[in-house]
């Protein structure tokens, strides 16, 4: 029996949490805790009455009579309108029980609108809402005397051209009529204060050369054109929206930044990356929206990609997805600089130039052991051989040194001059950046093996001669790649590896570093962390990389107080699976609990500390 119905429903009318109708309260089992206590303990008497409620979803308040529903919708997480499988209702006045099935039923009740029965702080909140949202945008919702039961529900969907996949609404463009959504281009134009990041990338990769002219196809609101003009580059930009009338422009780099994911007709699409490469002298860079993980639920497929809240259009591709077809559509081949951002090189000898770059570790040459008068007196003239040397691992050629003829007019030869350095130098130290620089050669001939390895013949003269001296011939080198290629394949191999590192955390199933450290690391580790980072990218923000052992996989960390914290707190990941390229992001920034770095110094070379 219950005494005090009438303050009980009162407090039911009131409450802040769950789905209110004029007869009932609904509420998600989740919410139970936030509920008033007079409630709780209301709900605890019929709750006595049934064995075991774990496993029912939603619970049904009746506001005029002593009664609670339980009710049971095992796809309640998974499908964005789950169907009603069996409900239990609970007289209070006399205790008594009714068992309803609806599991065998062709045509039962369904939800809308999830997030209603929820709190806020609930992980699928923003999801079912969202949802909720475009359903109400498009009218699926405007007739609630139409949408309760499943057949009524597909019966909507079906005339609108509508289905789902997961919390995304799929619209067939095959057969829905092209007035169904009015896609609106120019809103995805970001609105921005500071350089768009593959432009940004470009830039800090050192790619913009003096006098170098720029061109943005497709430049929105028009900051990217501004701020490469504001750093000396000639730059000018279009947009079919913004900058409609801008005459379109030939430019040594030409940015195509998040065009083609915005584009919804394929067709356009391709026509926008074919015309922004006819109008590139050395460089397109290419960028767009890039999957990782799953789709951000809630949005709405459109075609072949989704639909935002804005109206615009996104296609989203994966990684390798956006390399393919920029190599398809081009007939070239496109390099990752970043996640989502691609470059595609007009000349192949200045494309394989920038990523054998990007192998290039950082090297000091070797410091002045004791002072010798012929040094002293010739130091100004020599440093510049010490520095190619440190650079290149060998001794310079014919022509690869300004200083050449002074150093020759004093020494005669290259050698000669070389070895009044070793009098005040440790030649050990030259045989370790020699080794070195062989090293980040066979690494970037190992993964070039991935793309389109190059012939001798379009490798530069710098090359060539650096190839020359430090491996005998260019076959001999590439076999050694391919060797190292093969040995990365057997990753017990590389767990002894990190067995014996003395720095770094050694995990059972991974190894864990600081990205600093990197060049200092063998080079078949390098060669493991180039796998994820050449192909696919590396978070731009990531401080630490963790090499997995039980399964070819890198991720990377971002830690941002690594300096300033003892245990800094985790707060992002991005991994990449090097058997199908798939990338995997997790923040863990709202986790009640997130993971903290222990031992940090460990992680740290002791000569980078």
């Amino acid at each position: 029996m219950v005494n005090n119905f009438d303050q009980i429903s009162l407090l039911l009318h009131q409450s802040t949490i769950g789905k209110h109708l004029p007869q009932n309260l609904y509420v998600h089992i989740s919410t139970l805790d936030f509920l008033d206590k007079s409630i709780q303990e209301y709900e605890l008497k019929a709750r006595k009455t049934i064995n075991n409620i774990s496993t029912f979803t939603l619970i049904k308040f009746s506001l005029s009579e002593p009664k609670i529903s339980y009710l049971f919708y095992p796809e309640f997480l998974t499908n964005p309108h789950p169907p009603l499988a069996k409900s239990i209702v609970v007289n209070l006045k006399d205790l008594t029980t009714k068992n309803i099935e609806y599991s065998q039923s062709n045509n039962p009740p369904i939800l809308h609108r999830k997030e209603t029965f929820l709190t806020p702080n609930h992980p699928n909140y923003q999801k079912f809402a969202y949802l909720t949202h475009l359903e109400e945008k498009l009218g699926l919702l405007d007739n609630p005397r139409y949408i309760g039961t499943q057949k009524q529900w597909k019966q909507l969907l079906q005339d609108n051209f509508i289905s789902f996949f997961d919390h995304f609404l799929i619209c067939n463009l095959n057969d829905n009529p092209a007035e169904f959504i009015k896609i609106k281009r120019h809103r995805a134009a970001m609105v921005r204060n500071r350089l768009s990041r593959p432009v940004r990338l470009v830039l800090e990769a050192g790619l913009f050369a003096e006098k170098n002219s720029f061109f943005d196809y497709g430049c929105g609101h028009g900051l990217d054109v501004e701020i490469i003009k504001e750093k000396g580059f000639i730059s000018h930009g279009w947009d079919p929206y913004y900058q409609p009338y801008n005459p379109f422009k030939k430019a040594d780099i030409v940015n195509l930044g998040y065009i083609i994911n915005v584009i919804e007709n394929v067709t356009e699409r391709r026509e926008a990356l074919i015309k922004a490469w006819s109008l590139t002298k050395e460089i397109l860079i290419v960028s767009a929206q890039v999957l990782i993980d799953d789709r951000t639920s809630g949005y709405m497929i459109y075609g072949d990609g989704i639909v935002t809240e804005r109206n615009t259009f996104q296609k989203y591709y994966e990684q390798e997805e956006l390399k393919n077809y920029i190599e398809q559509v081009l007939n070239e081949e496109a390099i990752p600089i970043g996640l989502g951002v691609f470059l595609v090189f007009r000349n192949v000898e200045k494309a394989n130039n920038f990523r054998l770059s990007r192998f290039h570790s950082r090297v000091k040459s070797p410091r002045i052991l004791s002072p010798a008068k012929k040094f002293a007196d010739y130091e100004e003239l020599l440093k510049p051989l010490m520095d190619f040397y440190s650079e290149r691992g060998r001794l310079p050629q014919k022509g690869e040194l300004l200083q050449e003829e002074k150093i020759k007019a004093e020494f005669r030869t290259y050698r000669q001059a070389f070895k009044v350095i070793l009098q005040v130098t440790d030649q050990k130290e030259w045989d370790k950046i020699e080794d070195q620089r062989r090293q980040d050669i066979l690494l970037y001939l190992a993964l070039s093996r991935f793309s389109k390895r190059p012939t001798i013949r379009q490798l530069s003269s710098t090359l060539k001669a650096d190839i020359k001296s430090l491996f005998g011939s260019y076959q001999g080198a590439c076999f050694l790649a391919d060797e190292m290629l093969i040995t990365l394949g057997n990753l017990e191999i590389v767990r002894k590896i990190c067995e014996e590192m003395t720095f770094g955390k050694l995990f059972e199933k991974s190894y864990l570093v600081h990205i600093n450290n990197l060049d200092n690391l063998p080079t078949l580790l390098r060669l493991y962390e180039g796998c994820a980072s050449r192909t696919v990218g590396r978070m731009e923000t990531a401080n630490l990389i963790r090499f997995h052992l039980n399964i070819p996989r890198i991720s990377y960390l971002y830690v941002p107080n690594f300096d300033t914290e003892k245990e800094p707190i985790l707060f992002s990941t991005m991994s990449i699976d090097l058997q199908d390229l798939r990338v995997k992001y997790r923040n863990y920034d709202n986790e009640p609990n997130p993971p903290t770095v222990k031992d940090k110094e460990k992680l740290i070379l002791r000569d980078l500390q």
